[in-house]
């Protein structure tokens, strides 16, 4: 044989033999939409996708504009999952500067039956003081599966009210409100079960009230809370809040400035890449004049006045591209603007206080005074009340987790679950303290699979787990990442860029049987719209291995 022919074929034995192996991964795969010119299926199963307005727009990968855009698959034969293992995997692409949530990726689910899988992404503003979630990554299932009850995680110092819970760098911060004579509101990180560890007290102000993750790190405000708004005996520390301040580690803290000359710093929430402050708390009762507004980090200790709708900006949320403050005052609900004009949007129809902002099915939710009940926001002085939550009187904290709105209440201290149809659902009295007349349920953050809550007056953090769920509680970057959710046998992974990330608890595989006639859906779910690229989203009807995954990422 000539030279020329055998070195040809020892080339060719050599590309075979170094060519990778065929993923293994496409043994049992039902779906594959590549995502680069339409919503077609290429696995070779038929499911292809219906499109609702997403732009394919010659990057390889479609747009989803976190708005009305998504895409709608039937979920017939291989779809249906069952008790079956399975993997959802997908190349997500989002800004770093947000001016909305970033929604769900991937959703199939019955709220009506609590039944179904949800994978996406949690940064959540509004809720009461906090940012307690952000760009976190979160992924469920359910049967109408319901812990049987919350579980005390302990008290954090010796605090009567946990005003803010937000995760952080793979942990859970507690800001609190410590009234007794020479104490002063600390931050605290938990340790599981019912230890807490002590971060410090920024302030002398005997409250730090919102807490926020900027530019990768933690935030907090402080705060002058006298008490009385919650009925409780008056707080003999009286020194000021009003400072914003950042968090160093081993219970070190920077001042970030004085805002203005208020006495509370209220909430804080991140919008286009800047941090923002609320001022108008209860402890501008006593201030001149009672209409405080909000202000803008400007690095150095400085903070630029945004102006006020004149009425109190308290709570900060963010959706659809608008900075949102509501009010104790008059039930206000605002946009912010630019420079320092506010469109007023509220208030709510019989409704004095707005206490938190929630994101549910694609719309705002806010929690209310007097009539404790939620109300959708359907566009400037349009609102549909869904429901009162017992014969509660206020509703605080509110969050989205595994496919459900939850809200806390005052008097009771109680979190109800969102049934639909304005029906909402006990899950348990928190707080038992006896002889006060106010308890409540006002901080919330969802954190190791879990949904925790903070409360008052006393102090402790409650948690819940419904169905099972698995969460990466790191900051996910901007840019390019490939997500990948895998059902395998007795638990639930998380991979975040083909490293195993989350592992969930022991669950048992014959109560989360997924059925139903929903559709599947690509970029929507029960949180919200998806907000960035999308591309390569694939699910198998097994558990791929950790190589595999792996593979897949490359």
């Amino acid at each position: 044989m000539p030279f020329n022919a055998r070195f040809s074929i020892c080339l060719l034995l050599l590309a075979v033999l170094f060519v990778p192996a065929p993923l293994a991964a496409e043994e049992g795969l039902v779906a594959h939409w590549l995502l680069a010119t339409d919503g077609s299926d290429s696995s070779g199963n038929g499911h292809h996708a219906v499109n609702h307005g997403v732009r394919f727009d010659g990057s390889g990968s479609a747009l989803f504009d976190g708005i009305d855009n998504w895409l709608e698959v039937e979920a017939r034969g291989e779809l249906q999952l069952g008790k079956s293992d399975f993997t959802l995997a997908a190349w997500i692409h989002t800004e770093k500067e947000l001016d909305d949530v970033l929604g769900d990726v991937l959703s199939w689910y019955d709220p009506a039956t609590a039944n179904g899988f949800t994978l996406g992404l949690m940064n959540y503003a509004g809720v009461t003081s906090a940012q307690s979630n952000w760009r976190n990554v979160f992924f469920g299932i359910d049967a109408g599966q319901l812990a049987p009850a919350w579980v005390d995680r302990g008290r954090p110092g010796n605090n009567h009210h946990v005003k803010s819970l937000v995760v952080f760098d793979g942990d859970l911060y507690a800001s609190t409100w410590e009234p007794e004579a020479g104490d002063a509101g600390h931050v605290y990180r938990y340790a599981g079960e019912n230890r807490w560890i002590d971060c410090g007290a920024p302030s002398p102000a005997n409250s730090v009230t919102g807490l926020a993750v900027y530019q990768g790190r933690l935030y907090a405000g402080s705060e002058l809370y006298s008490g009385a708004g919650s009925s409780l005996a008056v707080s003999p520390n009286e020194n000021h809040g009003g400072h914003v301040y950042r968090y160093e580690g081993r219970g070190r803290w920077t001042n970030c400035g004085k805002v203005s000359n208020v006495r509370s710093i209220s909430g804080l929430a991140v919008y286009r890449g800047e941090l923002y402050a609320g001022t108008g708390t209860t402890g501008a009762w006593r201030d001149t004049p009672r209409t405080r507004g909000m202000y803008r980090y400007d690095g150095e200790g400085n903070w630029i006045s945004c102006g006020c709708p004149d009425l109190r900006v308290v709570h900060l949320g963010v959706h659809n591209g608008s900075l949102l403050g509501m009010s104790y005052d008059a039930g206000g609900f605002f946009r912010y603007d630019g420079g320092t004009d506010w469109t007023r949007l509220g208030p709510p129809p019989d409704t004095t206080q707005v206490y938190s902002m929630a994101v549910y099915e694609g719309s705002v939710h806010v929690g209310t005074w007097p009539t404790g009940s939620v109300f959708r926001f359907d566009g400037p002085q349009q609102w549909s009340h869904q429901g009162r939550l017992g014969e509660e009187k206020e509703v605080m904290g509110m969050a989205v987790y595994n496919g459900k709105l939850y809200a806390g209440t005052l008097p009771m201290a109680d979190v109800y679950r969102y049934e639909g149809d304005g029906r909402w659902v006990s899950t348990g009295q928190l707080d038992h303290t006896p002889d006060v007349r106010y308890r409540r349920a006002w901080s919330m953050a969802v954190f190791q699979g879990k949904l925790f809550c903070g409360v008052l007056p006393s102090g402790h953090v409650h948690s819940l787990e419904a169905g099972k769920s698995v969460t990466y509680d790191r900051e996910l970057p901007a840019g390019w990442h490939h997500l990948a959710a895998v059902r395998a046998g007795d638990r639930l992974e998380l991979y975040v860029d083909g490293a195993k990330v989350a592992s969930s608890s022991e669950l048992d595989p014959g109560l989360f049987h997924l059925a139903g006639e929903r559709p599947l859906k690509i970029g929507l779910g029960q949180h919200d719209y998806f907000n960035g690229r999308m591309r390569d989203v694939r699910i198998y009807n097994r558990a791929l291995a950790p190589r595999e995954i792996r593979q897949l990422r490359r």
